[in-house]
């Protein structure tokens, strides 16, 4: 079992030396999204968390995708938050995505500061299909 990158231009680009995500034995590791615009790397949202957490969502939909996954496949993630305080209006949003059917494990975890300046990133771990 040879692990696979995963890459797509539906979501941003790396800003380090990873992976959007790597593919092992049926198993999707999805490095954590910001809220990058994927078409110019720009932030979105001007701080707004909200927003933010829509675009983290919407690039972590996109690499699962291309990882042959999907949000009902997502086993466990991972929510990082500048401010713990934004965890109602990030997790209203989140079940958006998660709600239905087995919600994935998770944590949620306050951090000092993330790149870029964002106030949310969230990684996955996802069965492939």
């Amino acid at each position: 079992m040879q692990p696979e990158a995963v890459i797509t231009a539906q979501a941003p680009a790396p800003v380090g030396p990873y992976n959007q995500a790597v593919k092992a034995g049926g198993v999707l590791y999805c490095s954590g999204q910001i809220a990058l615009d994927p078409a110019t790397g720009a932030m979105v949202g001007d701080g707004d968390v909200e927003a933010e957490t829509r675009q983290v969502l919407s690039n972590l939909k996109a690499v699962l995708a291309a990882g042959g996954s999907s949000p009902q496949l997502v086993l466990r993630t991972t929510v990082f938050l500048a401010d713990l305080g934004d965890f109602a209006r990030v997790n209203g949003i989140y079940a958006e995505v998660f709600g239905e059917g087995v919600s994935p494990a998770r944590a949620c975890v306050e951090v000092a500061a993330l790149p870029k300046g964002a106030r949310v990133e969230i990684d996955a771990i996802a069965l492939t299909s």
